[in-house]
């Protein structure tokens, strides 16, 4: 019996120390392009904005597209996006914004989109970049819809993939957590808890190899040496998304958007407690997309029947088809 636990304890030992872990700005974690450094003030701190500017591939088109990633996303994660677009001619540029990923953990901050806005602007200005064709995943969605609010004449077409803030859910009866509560949560976080929701929510209950990487990316920058800080920073931005809503603000949009949505998608902040009859009418895509594009004066509506919260890692091939056509003059 003693033998059996001793191996049993070398064996969850050994399982432990094969789990990744990165450092508080993803230290260890590879890019898909070199990785840059916007030194900036903010809130009388010196910070650091992580960025990828990846120059065309193919024949040069002049444009200028910026991605902005989702909460359990990094700049990381449009790689194969990153592809598609400097083959077909354009200049990339991906922040990963503060916060997240290879970016500044700030021990106080207040977060805004506007403010996460704003920092973004200061490093295209930076960049010597003017105009730009702006593509937002999930939370980016609701940065870029700010970033488009404040700067419309930067932007000359919005793209919005999967975004959430499609409904309000404060207003819809989603209870509110305190910073706090968000905080205790997200110390948490672990691999298997990543994999597991990310499975039912983002991908219909369909899982493929190819995913274990960007677990591997937020467990493992969750784990590392950051570990509470990089919790700290996660829950301020979830209260900053919960109680910032931009839907109600759609009708201003001022330039051609396109809102590209995977169906089966049921991302909601805050389902998990929510009432069961409040948990039934949130993070519906089917309805959302349908619902959310008609607030837009220039918007056009791409479905992706049956896929979830992120068409273009689900089906790249299929996704850059319909982002290129949609982008096209």
């Amino acid at each position: 019996m003693v033998r059996s636990s001793l191996f049993l304890a070398a064996a969850l030992a050994a399982g432990s120390a094969g789990a990744a872990t990165y450092g508080p700005e993803l230290q260890g974690f590879k890019y898909p392009h070199p990785v840059q450094q916007f030194a900036f003030d903010s809130q009388g701190q010196q910070l650091k904005m992580a960025y990828m500017d990846v120059a065309p591939t193919g024949k040069a088109n002049g444009q200028v597209a910026v991605l902005m990633h989702g909460k359990n996303f990094c700049a990381a994660t449009w790689e194969d996006t990153i592809t598609a677009l400097t083959q077909a001619g354009y200049r990339v540029v991906v922040p990963d914004q503060i916060g997240f990923c290879a970016s500044s953990k700030p021990a106080h901050y207040q977060y805004s989109f506007q403010q996460l806005a704003t920092n973004t602007m200061a490093l295209l200005q930076k960049a010597g970049v003017n105009k730009v064709v702006l593509v937002g995943h999930s939370t980016g969605g609701m940065l870029a819809t700010r970033f488009a609010l404040m700067y419309p004449q930067a932007v000359s077409q919005l793209v919005m993939v999967n975004p959430i803030g499609l409904e309000d859910w404060k207003q819809l009866g989603v209870p509110f957590r305190s910073v706090d509560q968000w905080y205790e949560r997200e110390l948490k976080l672990s691999a298997d808890s990543v994999r597991k929701y990310e499975k039912s929510t983002y991908y219909v209950n369909r899982w493929k190899p190819e995913y274990e990487k960007w677990v591997d990316m937020l467990a493992g920058l969750n784990a590392g040496p950051g570990h509470k800080v990089v919790a700290w920073n996660s829950a301020l931005i979830y209260d900053m998304i919960y109680t910032q809503p931009v839907v109600h603000e759609f009708p201003q949009l001022k330039m051609p958007v396109t809102l590209m949505v995977g169906t089966e998608d049921t991302t909601a902040i805050g389902s998990d407690i929510a009432p069961p009859d409040v948990k039934a009418k949130v993070g519906n895509y089917k309805v959302l997309g349908k619902e959310a594009v008609k607030l837009i004066p220039q918007g056009t509506l791409v479905e992706f029947p049956g896929m979830g919260h992120a068409p273009q890692i689900e089906d790249p091939a299929g996704f850059h088809k319909a982002l290129l056509k949609a982008l096209a003059p």
